[in-house]
């Protein structure tokens, strides 16, 4: 089983009660007197705040002394900041202005969920991944619950519309991520490796998504790493499967900082107490460790470094269905490094510039043994190097308009062997793009843009066009609609086998419709995606393969209606068939499920200081191939339905001088039996279900933070 991170950030649920001595209050206004509900009013660089009522009042007490700086926020109006004395004990009224981009100006939005830029309309934010029962702190596990995701809890990756987890791209400040998944073995999900408190911004494109990006049939996941902290800190985790810690050290001017993190996961206790359904054979340990960096170059200019290394092992045995009576082992090590750096700076009157460099390496160390007459054990090596560069240039064209134009460079080193044959190849990819939004109107915005590649294995250019319209109906909804071409090399091992494939291709069309108030989102798209090039391996490598996606989606989230309560429901419905890999003809992938829904609902629960979580989530059954059937019912026979429950606690107090919290979490409460699929015997006699390795994840946890709290967030989220 892959490595299980600690939800340990859901500290950051519930507030700690302060020893107050002065109080805060006041009511907050816009400029035509009409009261403001939702603004976040805190002192800066404290802890203290609340957040105005529905009649814009709001009260609050602090321990700070004397003059201090308070800060009031809200969605689509300009931020403020306003010297006051705490010992004055004045009513105060606060008047707030539409923000410039908040003339409600319509933004590119067909295919994406912007998440934490308060100016596109966030969706979710960090705190929205961790507090999300069942999603373990995992971005894309809590990126699952929106619509367009599918619950593929059996196998590595974010499926995406109709899309294979190769399909689904993710970038780190612009840089490509080779391996953003932990190694996983056969039948069990591999888990993200990032937290999700490292990034500032969060963008799911489901489709549609911009030409500065590429190599990515279905969708995109953007992450944009934090700057400078507000302040040093320290931390301490303690939980059933590990213990973590980390520093954060902001330097005394605040324009430079350096982070470092290690964690150690041992899951074979756990599986001691909770049998899985293997047969546990090597750990499952992990050890991780990552650092960072971050320097203020200038008062617009600042050089981001991150870098981490993980180390795991893991194994599992199975009674073979082939062999009745025997053992099938499969034991996996690997480590993998990534390292990111990146430079962004203002360079002129309206001229920004980028550049990004990385590299990471991947080894997968695989040992299979089927335990017969005559063992025959196989030992697979994967080794996967990448190193990039980017640099993007933009300009900006007036208010709201704006020019990018970019190149990029990609060397990429594939390695493999099995027993004693090997399959080597190397990669000279080179991209090069140009992108312009063109606001035509402050309520009328075109995207057009493209992208020119070429990739040395398959020595072949490709020119992919994009093109983006949104128009805004009203100072809180827009339609969208959204065109574009995206290429995508074949998977390493089909391009090991034959070098003679060509580029994958997938043209998105997409309808979207939006409206983002500061307490509610309703979002539904349609969606048509038309698959070219698809690889096939039977009767010879191919790109003969061919495929469609078409669905609707909703999406609707609600943070007014219950007191202290935070939810959200999604809905997709997908049609897809795709005739690939050693698929006969066009029929329904095993990874994709017709109806797909999720319902998330948070509350806080003041009183007791504890928060409170639960998740739900539903899919219809997925085809499964039965080789006892004859060849025109292939992938005809489906699953039972997925259905799962997650709930969660976290309770927070104060040991010493330190933040604490305590965190109960329990995946699949009711123990729903959960089927993925069926593995058969070559005679078709005997199978096998492809089922969780443990029905019920139990996780218990403490957090402890030296030098800061997240009670603002909340207040923030609440």
């Amino acid at each position: 089983m892959t490595k299980v991170f600690t939800p340990l950030f859901i500290f950051i649920c519930c507030p700690l009660l302060s020893i107050a001595q002065y109080v805060i209050s006041g009511k907050v206004t816009d400029a035509k007197k009409h009261p403001l509900p939702g603004v976040n009013i805190s002192v800066k660089d404290s802890y203290d705040g609340a957040t105005s009522k529905p009649d814009g009042t709001f009260s609050f007490t602090t321990s700070e002394k004397g003059e201090v700086i308070l800060v009031a926020a809200l969605m689509n109006f300009q931020t403020l900041e306003m010297k006051v004395n705490t010992g004055a004990g004045q009513q105060l009224n606060i008047v707030l202005k539409e923000s410039a981009s908040a003339l409600r100006v319509v933004t590119i939005s067909a295919g994406s969920f912007e998440a934490s830029d308060d100016k596109k309309g966030t969706v979710l934010k960090p705190l929205d991944i961790v507090t999300t029962a069942g999603a373990g702190a995992d971005i894309v596990n809590a990126i699952k619950t929106l619509p367009g995701a599918q619950q593929t809890n059996d196998r590595e990756g974010l499926f995406v519309r109709g899309g294979t987890g190769y399909e689904t791209q993710t970038l780190i400040d612009g840089m490509l991520v080779r391996n953003p998944f932990f190694s996983s073995l056969p039948d069990v999900p591999g888990r993200g490796r990032f937290s999700p408190f490292l990034f500032k911004g969060t963008t799911f494109s489901s489709g549609g998504y911009s030409a500065q990006y590429g190599q990515g049939l279905s969708s995109a996941l953007i992450l944009e790493s934090t700057d400078l902290p507000d302040r040093s800190s320290s931390s301490l985790g303690l939980s059933v499967i590990g213990v973590s810690g980390g520093l954060e050290h902001l330097a005394k001017d605040k324009k430079a900082s350096y982070g470092v993190e290690a964690d150690y996961t041992n899951l074979s206790p756990y599986f001691g107490v909770v049998k899985p359904t293997q047969t546990l054979s090597l750990g499952p340990e992990i050890i991780g460790t990552s650092a960072n960096f971050r320097i203020k170059t200038s008062s617009t200019g600042i050089l981001k470094f991150y870098g981490y290394g993980n180390w795991s092992k893991m194994g599992f045995d199975n009674n073979s269905i082939e062999y009745p009576g025997n053992t099938e082992s499969f034991k996996l090590r690997n480590n993998n490094v990534y390292t990111n750096l990146t430079y962004k700076e203002k360079i002129g009157d309206g001229w920004h510039l980028y550049i990004g460099a990385s590299y990471s390496v991947n080894n997968d160390n695989i040992h299979t043994d089927t335990l017969q007459k005559n063992p025959a054990p196989t030992l697979i090596k994967v080794r996967s190097e990448l190193s990039q560069g980017r640099v993007m240039i933009s300009r900006n064209l007036g208010q709201f308009s704006v020019l990018r134009m970019g190149t990029e460079y990609q060397y990429a080193v594939e390695r493999s062997a099995f027993n004693s044959y090997s399959a080597n190849y190397t990669d000279n990819y080179n991209a090069g793009f140009i992108e312009g939004d063109i606001y035509i109107t402050p309520s009328l915005v075109g995207r057009v843009g493209g992208r020119l590649e070429h990739s040395s294995v398959i020595e072949k250019w490709n020119l992919a066009p994009r093109v983006s319209l949104a128009y805004k109906v009203s100072n809180y909804s827009q339609f969208s609609v959204a065109y574009g071409d995206y290429y995508q090399k074949p998977e390493p091992q089909y391009l090991r086998v034959d070098r003679g494939l060509d580029y994958m291709k997938a043209t998105h069309y997409i309808v979207s419709f939006q409206r983002v108030a500061s307490d509610y989102t309703f979002r539904t798209e349609v969606f048509y995606k038309k698959y070219n090039n698809l690889v096939k391996t039977t009767p010879s490598y191919s790109n003969n393969g061919d495929g469609y996606a078409q669905g609707v989606e909703i999406f609707w989230r609600d943070r007014k209606t219950i007191k202290n309560a935070d939810y959200w429901i999604s809905y997709s419905y997908l049609d897809t068939k795709r005739n690939y890999l050693n698929y006969p003809f066009r029929v329904q992938p095993d990874f994709a499920a017709t109806h797909t829904a999720s319902v998330v609902y948070k509350h806080f629960i003041s009183k007791i200081k504890t928060n409170l979580g639960a998740t739900y989530s539903f899919a219809t059954g997925r085809p499964y191939y039965n080789p006892n059937l004859p060849p025109d019912k292939f992938m005809s026979e489906k699953t039972i339905s997925y259905n799962s429950l997650g709930l969660s606690a976290s309770y927070l107090t104060n040991i010493h001088k330190a933040f604490t919290i305590f965190v109960l979490s329990v995946t699949n409460v009711i123990g729903n039996k959960q089927v993925f699929g069926y593995r058969y015997s070559t005679d078709g006699l005997r199978r096998s279900e492809i089922v969780p390795n443990v029905p019920r994840f139990i996780y218990l946890g403490m957090f402890m933070n030296f030098g800061i709290d997240r009670r603002q967030d909340v207040i923030n989220n609440l």
